[in-house]
């Protein structure tokens, strides 16, 4: 086989891998964002609903629907924090996976340094990424207090 069409066997083997880390974590973080979009979402509906009443001003009712929207804001800020830090680590160490490809292939094989980019990636997804998934998914739901994911 020559050397790029093996090149390119990897590059899609390693291009399903990383879909693979996208497809488990949508899987696994999709209880945590339906408590975001659903329960969240509904708080903040009903208090924002009981914040209008005539017998307050216009300046009052948009503090109260404002105070209404906290929870629901804070919680997908902290998502979109966790996720954001989830995914710079996870780019980082593919990162060192394409410099320590490009450093082998002025000092190995080519089909050596095509070995140890796809080595590199797996062990990336695997232990950097899938394994570390649950944990992430488990700290998320205890700082949003979720408790029952059964569907809202």
């Amino acid at each position: 086989m020559d050397q790029t069409a093996e090149e390119k066997m990897v590059r899609e083997r390693i291009r399903k891998r990383v879909n693979e880390v996208s497809s488990v974590s949508q899987s696994l973080l999709s209880p945590v964002q339906d408590h975001i979009n659903f329960t969240l979402q509904k708080a903040y509906f009903k208090c924002a609903y009981e914040c209008f009443d005539r017998s307050r001003t216009h300046a009052e009712i948009s503090r109260c629907a404002e105070s209404c929207s906290v929870p629901i804001t804070n919680a997908q800020n902290y998502f979109d924090n966790e996720m954001s830090v989830f995914q710079e680590r996870l780019n980082r160490s593919l990162v060192v996976c394409q410099d320590k490809f490009e450093a082998a292939k002025h000092q190995k094989s080519r089909t050596e340094a095509v070995d140890g980019l796809e080595q590199c990636v797996n062990q990336t997804v695997d232990v950097e990424a899938v394994k570390t998934l649950p944990n992430l998914v488990e700290r998320m739901k205890k700082a949003l207090s979720i408790t029952d994911l059964s569907p809202p």
